[in-house]
C-alpha cells in the first residue's frame, strides 16, 4: 500500500512544488516587489533572511498591540476634548510604558519563532529531499527491512558464520 501511495505523493509534492514557484515567481515579478528589492533595505535583508524572517514576525505579531494603543490614545484624547487632561497623560504614559513591554516581548518572541522556522525548514527540506531523492536506491526505500538484514548481517559475522 505504502508503495502505491509514493508516486501520488510524489506527483503531488511535484505539483505543490511547482504552483509555489509560479506564486513565487508572481511575487518576483511585482514591479513593487522590485522596487523595494533594489532599496539598500531590501538588498540588505535579502543579504539576511534570518533577519528578514524576524523582521517579517514581528511587524506582524506587533500590529495587534500597536492598534490597540493608537485606539486608547484616541479615545484618551476625545477624553481630553472633555477636560479630563491630567488623567490622558496619565493613561498614555501607562499604556506607553505596557506597549514598550509587549513590543520587547514580541520582539524576543519573533527572533525565537524564526529560529524555530528556520530550523524546521532546514531539517523539513533535509528529509523530504532523502525520502523523495531519485537517486536513492529502491532497496533502501523500505528501512525497516534493512535494518532488519543489516542486524542479522552482522550478528552473523560476529558468531563466525
Amino acid at each position: 500500500m505504502a508503495k502505491e501511495e509514493t508516486p501520488s505523493v510524489s506527483r503531488d509534492l511535484q505539483e505543490l512544488q511547482r504552483r509555489l514557484g509560479l506564486l513565487l515567481e508572481s511575487f518576483q515579478n511585482n514591479s513593487k516587489v522590485v522596487a523595494f528589492m533594489k532599496s539598500p533595505v531590501g538588498r540588505f535583508l535579502d543579504r539576511h533572511p534570518f533577519l528578514a524572517l524576524t523582521v517579517l514576525m514581528f511587524v506582524t505579531m506587533s500590529a495587534i498591540p500597536v492598534g490597540f494603543f493608537l485606539l486608547i490614545v484616541v479615545l484618551t484624547s476625545l477624553g481630553a476634548l472633555m477636560g479630563a487632561i491630567l488623567l490622558e497623560g496619565l493613561v498614555i504614559s501607562v499604556f506607553g510604558l505596557s506597549l514598550l513591554c509587549v513590543l520587547c516581548g514580541l520582539g524576543f518572541l519573533s527572533l525565537a519563532l524564526s529560529g524555530i522556522a528556520m530550523m524546521s525548514y532546514v531539517v523539513v527540506s533535509c528529509l523530504m529531499s532523502y525520502w523523495f531523492s531519485p537517486s536513492r536506491p529502491p532497496t533502501l526505500q523500505n528501512a525497516n527491512v534493512d535494518c532488519q538484514l543489516a542486524m542479522k548481517f552482522t550478528g552473523s559475522e560476529k558468531l563466525g558464520l
